[in-house]
């Protein structure tokens, strides 16, 4: 087994990273790591629907689609991630037990009750600490989780918090729990990196200890490449969402605008725009203009940016109709 502290705090990277351990490496691997500010989204998930649209723009976090099902997830420094990737003929998929119980027995060595609650959570005296998800690939399991240290909860409920938009799709919705860091219920405290130390120290003596594998020159541009092609794109974060149905309404100074949005594959596929606003023409011609766009802050505004947005609108800016379309 390597064993591996990534240190690089980008989470394209570090997902890219998972992905180029499970598909190129042959041997097994644990290894931890860290994101800075992020929002992790499931594989099966409605991107837009999972977050917090404007706290997220505010804040400029970053928002990377994962291999593995289940829900959306807030990363910071606080956040600790372990990532298990073996050979098995697919007998432990679904087994999170296993994966965990390394987790568990270090925490007890700490005095803290840690326990697996449900499907794929841990849990100190009822609250979750850790979300667990595993995805299959030729005889690979991937397994990672996250492990709430000293995460900050506030930012972690502000930006999972969606808005009272109404969005109808297929896709897997995130599940609130009460949540908890580790630190909290440390009887001496030690710091994340101490903690670290801990885990990665307790795995290698369960599998016989070799030394940490750092990831080579070849290995860094071979998981570049894939962040360039795939986890920063908008394609693969948002385009790759289930198809859905998006309802949203706002009142400005110049009336209500309704917009109705059918969504697939990322792409606009059909648009109604309802209202007691005044325009010189026929909003039916704006609706066209915006069909077989992507559903994307970006792209609607090359669009809105060559025509006059007064002339279907009086008294609404772009601002306001992208405020309405998100």
């Amino acid at each position: 087994m390597l064993y591996i502290y990534n240190k690089n705090t980008n989470p394209y990277f570090n997902l890219a990273a998972e992905e180029y351990i499970l598909k190129e490496f042959k041997d097994e691997c644990f290894m931890l790591w860290r994101n800075g500010p992020s929002i992790i989204v499931g594989k099966n998930q409605n991107t837009l629907a999972e977050i917090n649209l404007d706290y997220v723009r505010e804040h400029k976090i970053p928002i990377v689609r994962r291999l593995s099902g289940g829900g959306a997830v807030f990363h910071d420094l606080g956040n600790l991630n372990f990532t298990f990737i073996v050979n098995d003929d697919v007998s432990s998929f679904s087994d999170f037990r296993r994966f965990t119980q390394p987790i568990i027995d270090v925490l007890r060595k700490l005095s803290v009750n840690a326990e697996f609650s449900g499907r794929n959570d841990l849990t100190i005296d009822g609250k979750k600490f850790s979300g667990n998800a595993q995805y299959y690939y030729k005889n690979r399991i991937l397994h990672h989780g996250t492990l709430l240290f000293s995460s900050s909860i506030t930012d972690l409920s502000a930006a999972l918090k969606v808005r009272p938009i109404k969005f109808e799709d297929k896709g897997v919705k995130s599940v609130s729990k009460r949540v908890t860091n580790i630190s909290e219920h440390l009887k001496e405290p030690i710091t994340i990196e101490q903690f670290i130390d801990l885990i990665m120290n307790h795995i290698r003596e369960q599998s016989g200890g070799n030394e940490l594998y750092e990831f080579t020159q070849e290995d860094v541009e071979k998981i570049e490449k894939l962040v360039r092609e795939k986890y920063s794109t908008w394609e693969w974060n948002f385009g790759t969402s289930p198809d859905y149905s998006f309802k949203n309404e706002k009142k400005f100074a110049g009336g209500t605008v309704e917009v109705n949005l059918n969504v697939e594959k990322g792409i606009i596929k059909d648009i109604k725009i309802y209202g007691d606003f005044f325009g010189k023409y026929d909003v039916s011609e704006l609706e066209n203009l915006l069909k077989g766009v992507k559903h994307s802050e970006e792209e609607i505004r090359k669009v809105l940016s060559n025509i006059d947005i007064n002339d279907y609108f009086a008294s609404i800016t772009v601002d306001n109709l992208i405020e309405v379309m998100f």
